[in-house]
């Protein structure tokens, strides 16, 4: 899908007090960051949402668990500027935003600074020659297994079950573990419990869409 550019939507992601700018320099001291502007001196964990859309989501987790430090990564600028706009309405100190390509996030995160990664109806990229580019596939989960903390987890949510069954041929070749998974996420008690719902998550299962969902893990390392 052809994304429609909003006209100065790069000026203003540029100078927006909820986008890091510079994510480089604040790599290995994301703890640092978040205290100051929380204004308290507790570690908090860090989640981080790839590909995260409008930011609804996020937005909706950080205000749901003000424990949590949340940072939403997003590469589309016009798609970022949808989510600053709501940022203004709801300015939570746990949350902020970075305007990177995923492929390079290994430049704005420590290794082992990252507790949990969600993925949320990600692209399918559905030819072929493209699957180095799907987020849950093996390239990007070793990519992610470069800052999340040993143990860390990976939540993916997807209606498209070919993405999905693809997904979860990927996990045992990147180096993860299955935690559990579900082809109905809100048919299955368990996995549902506590469920924050994306923009697309309620458009897709209001038409009767199931939605997929796995949880993976990072092992302990020795």
């Amino acid at each position: 899908m052809r994304l429609r550019h909003i006209k100065g939507a790069e000026e203003t992601i540029a100078s927006n007090r909820f986008v890091i700018q510079e994510p480089e320099a604040v790599k290995g001291h994301w703890q640092d960051y978040f205290k100051e502007l929380r204004g308290d001196d507790l570690p908090h964990p860090l989640h981080i949402e790839v590909g995260m859309g409008k930011g609804r989501f996020l937005m909706d987790m950080a205000e749901a668990h003000p424990d949590i430090n949340y940072i939403g990564i997003e590469m589309y600028s016009s798609v970022l500027l949808r989510g600053l706009q709501k940022m203004e309405e709801r300015d939570l100190n746990n949350l902020r935003f970075l305007r990177i390509d995923a492929t390079y996030i290994e430049d704005s995160f420590e290794k082992g600074e990252v507790d949990r990664i969600y993925l949320n109806f990600s692209d399918p990229w559905p030819k072929d020659r493209h699957a180095k580019r799907r987020l849950p596939g093996r390239v990007f989960l070793k990519r992610f297994a470069g800052i999340l903390v040993p143990g860390g987890n990976i939540e993916f949510k997807t209606d498209n079950r070919e993405l999905f069954d693809f997904a979860l041929e990927e996990v045992e070749p990147a180096g993860y573990e299955m935690i559990e998974y579900t082809f109905d996420l809100h048919n299955n008690e368990k996995m549902s419990a506590g469920n924050i719902m994306t923009e697309y998550e309620e458009k897709f299962s209001s038409i009767g869409n199931p939605i997929c969902k796995y949880i993976i893990r990072l092992p302990e390392q020795v």
